[in-house]
C-alpha cells in the first residue's frame, strides 16, 4: 500500500526547492511540509503560536509538521548516516514556521483568486485508488485511515498542496522568462559541464510482478502490453507513468530514471538502450521484480555536448535559480498584505519590518479579527520583465 508514498509526493509539492523545469513550464514549488489545520473540539483549548489573517497555526499544527519534516528528511536522504539526517533536518528546521505560515498565505491567495481544484482532487484520488489496486475510493478510504491519517486530512494536504501550485504557477512561474541569449552565454561560459562519456537519460514504466500468481504475472504483462501500444500511439510517457507505473520515480517524475553511462544498468538493459536515439521506447522488458516498458529521453554521444541537447537543462538551472529569490519576493509582498503575527519563542525566518506579535493567548474561542483591506499584489518581476 503506497499510501506512505503518496502522502510524500503531496509534501514534495511544498517542500523548499524547485523540481524540474519542463517546456511547459509547469511548476511544482515547495516550501516546508503540508500541515492539516486540526479541527478543534469545544473542550480542547489549542495553544495559538502564529495568526495569519483569520487563520491559526497551532502547537500540535507546529510538532505535525516538525514530525513530518523528521521522516521527509529521513526518506529523501536513505542511506544516509544519523549525524547528515540530523544536520539536514536542523537546517530545514529552523524555516518549519515560515514554511507554515507561506503555505497559509498561498492558500488564502488562492481562495482569494478564486482557484478551484476539487476536480483535480478526485481524479488524483481515483490515480492513487489505481496505482494501489483498490476496487473503490471507499476501500482506499479505509486504507489511508488505517495508516493512522484522517481522510479528511489526508485529502486537505492533497487540496491544499495543489491551491499552492496552481498560485505559484499562476503569479510567478509564469512570470519567469529565460532568454534564449542567456541559455547560449552558459552553454558557452561552463564547457565542462557539458563535456561527457556516452550516456542515455531514461524513463520507465514499472509494474510490479512480486508476491504474484503466475496467472496474475500474465495479467501483469498484457497490462504492460497494452500500456506500451498506448504510448507508441500517441499517449504522453510521463502521464502513463504517473498513473500506471508501480516504481518509485512514478508519481513526482513521471517515470524519470535519471542519465546512465555505460555499464551502469543492467547488461540486458545496457544492449538496449545505447541502441536506441531520443525519443524512442523499448519493447515490454522482462525482470526479476516485474516488467517495464523505458524511453530515452536524450542519448549523448561521447566529448562536448551540441546545445540542442543540453538546452533544457540549462534552462531548467537558470530557471531554478531565479525561482527562489522571486518566490521569497512574492511571499514578501503577501505578507505585507497580511496580518501575521508569532508568539515569543517562535520564529518567522521570513517575517517583514513592523511584523506583530502575539502577547498572549486567552483560552476563550477564537474571534475573527477584521483583516485589513487588501491591495492588487504587484507580480514580482524577473529578467526585468
Amino acid at each position: 500500500m503506497n499510501i506512505k508514498a503518496d502522502q510524500h509526493s503531496v509534501c514534495q509539492a511544498i517542500r523548499p526547492t524547485i523540481v524540474a523545469f519542463a517546456l511547459a513550464c509547469l511548476i511544482a514549488v515547495m516550501l516546508t511540509p503540508a500541515v492539516v489545520r486540526a479541527q478543534a473540539k469545544a473542550a480542547v483549548v489549542e495553544e495559538i503560536i502564529a495568526r495569519v489573517n483569520n487563520d491559526i497555526i497551532t502547537q500540535s499544527d507546529y510538532q505535525h509538521a516538525d514530525a513530518q519534516l523528521r521522516e521527509e528528511v529521513a526518506h529523501d536522504c536513505q542511506g544516509c548516516s544519523n549525524d547528515k539526517i540530523d544536520a539536514e533536518y536542523k537546517d530545514q528546521q529552523k524555516d518549519l514556521l515560515r514554511g507554515l505560515i507561506d503555505q497559509s498565505l498561498m492558500v488564502q491567495r488562492a481562495k482569494d483568486m478564486g482557484v478551484s481544484v476539487e476536480t483535480d482532487i478526485v481524479k488524483r484520488l481515483d490515480d492513487v485508488r489505481k496505482q494501489n489496486n483498490l476496487n473503490s475510493i471507499e476501500d482506499l478510504e479505509k486504507a489511508v485511515e488505517g495508516s493512522g491519517l484522517a481522510w479528511e486530512d489526508y485529502k486537505t494536504q492533497m487540496r491544499n498542496g495543489m491551491l499552492t501550485q496552481e498560485v505559484i504557477r499562476r503569479e510567478v512561474g509564469s512570470h519567469i522568462n529565460i532568454p534564449n541569449e542567456e541559455v547560449k552565454q552558459y552553454y558557452d561560459a561552463h564547457p565542462e559541464e557539458f563535456t561527457r562519456p556516452e550516456q542515455v537519460a531514461i524513463a520507465e514504466v514499472f509494474l510490479s510482478t512480486e508476491g504474484k500468481s503466475p496467472e496474475e504475472i500474465e495479467s501483469v504483462q498484457k497490462k504492460a502490453e497494452d500500456l506500451r501500444n498506448r504510448i507508441v500511439k500517441g499517449d504522453d510517457f510521463n502521464e502513463i507513468a504517473k498513473r500506471y507505473s508501480e516504481g518509485s520515480t512514478a508519481k513526482d517524475q513521471g517515470g524519470d530514471l535519471g542519465t546512465f553511462k555505460r555499464g551502469v544498468l543492467a547488461p540486458q538493459l545496457d544492449d538496449v538502450v545505447f541502441k536506441m536515439q531520443k525519443g524512442q521506447v523499448t519493447d515490454v522488458i522482462q525482470t526479476k521484480t516485474g516488467f517495464e516498458i523505458l524511453k530515452i529521453e536524450a542519448h549523448f554521444v561521447a566529448g562536448l555536448q551540441p546545445m540542442d541537447k543540453v538546452e533544457n537543462e540549462i534552462m531548467n538551472k537558470l530557471y531554478m535559480g531565479k525561482m527562489q529569490p522571486t518566490m521569497r519576493t512574492y511571499l514578501a509582498q503577501l505578507r505585507e498584505e497580511s496580518y501575521v503575527m508569532v508568539k515569543p519563542g517562535f520564529t518567522d525566518t521570513a517575517a517583514v519590518s513592523g511584523a506583530s506579535v502575539i502577547q498572549e493567548v486567552q483560552p476563550t474561542p477564537d474571534v475573527a479579527t477584521k483583516a485589513k483591506a487588501k491591495k492588487k499584489i504587484p507580480l514580482p518581476k524577473a529578467n526585468g520583465q
